[in-house]
């Protein structure tokens, strides 16, 4: 017998974002938060002391970046590689395909805040819940988009109990799904703007993001300094829009 009930789990979370509202969810490299129009965003970054210059992710998975990213066929056999052939969870930043009516219902000023120079950061593979609400949300012509449920500056969050009251507090739905996956990394996600393969934020599963690119396909990635050297995982602080 099953002890989560991760469809019906998916289904209250799409139905409080279609709402208004904002969830914070577990994935595999964290807790986070997500919502889908420009007030219930604009309540998760306040909420988060976040500030306005940086850019929330879209929740996605491979078919809705294939869908929404404009990438060369090359690029797309990497990601799908991390993705189905290896089973690692990435943020892919890339330009999307301008007019999709998923960007278009997210609203001018939220998909403002959402990307950056004509791209976008879609998280995919950070287990099966994000992929069951990503996938049913489209189906309907919800988008979702979030960060990190956490204060600003203090860290992914790897239980439910660990987010912090301000951010409960502004949650209309919090799904408590107990110590995530990859809470040794104690980073979020590994992010890469694959227009340039320039590393943005080193995370969860980088060593074997690392490798998986160099062997497959000839690119070097930076190495890790370290957690002490880098916490936040942040290659530049110029780059720290994203993430």
């Amino acid at each position: 017998m099953a002890v989560l009930d991760i469809a019906a789990d998916a289904r209250r979370a799409v139905d409080t974002v279609k709402a208004g509202g904002i969830v914070v969810f577990p994935t595999d490299v964290g807790y986070a938060g997500t919502g889908g129009c420009e007030a219930a965003l604009t309540r998760f970054f306040q909420a988060k002391g976040r500030g306005a210059h940086k850019r929330n992710a879209m929740l996605g998975s491979m078919a809705i970046h294939e869908d929404v990213h404009a990438m060369p066929a090359r690029v797309n056999t990497m990601i799908r590689a991390l993705v189905e052939d290896y089973d690692l969870p990435i943020s892919a930043i890339g330009p999307y395909r301008p007019g999709h009516p998923l960007l278009r219902k997210l609203g001018d000023e939220a998909l403002a805040a959402s990307t950056e120079g004509g791209t976008v950061a879609i998280l995919m593979n950070v287990g099966p819940l994000e992929h069951r609400m990503a996938t049913l949300a489209v189906e309907e012509g919800q988008p979702l988009f979030g960060s990190s449920a956490n204060l600003t500056g203090t860290g992914t969050k790897f239980r439910a109990e660990e987010v912090q009251e301000p951010i409960r507090a502004c949650a209309d739905l919090v799904i408590d799904y107990g110590l995530m996956k990859y809470h040794r990394y104690r980073r979020s996600s590994t992010m890469i703007d694959f227009t340039t393969m320039e590393v943005v934020r080193i995370g969860s599963c980088y060593e074997l993001i690392q490798d998986v690119l160099r062997r497959h396909f000839g690119v070097e990635l930076p190495e890790d300094p370290g957690l002490e050297a880098l916490p936040s995982g942040h290659v530049r602080e110029e780059q720290r829009r994203y993430g």
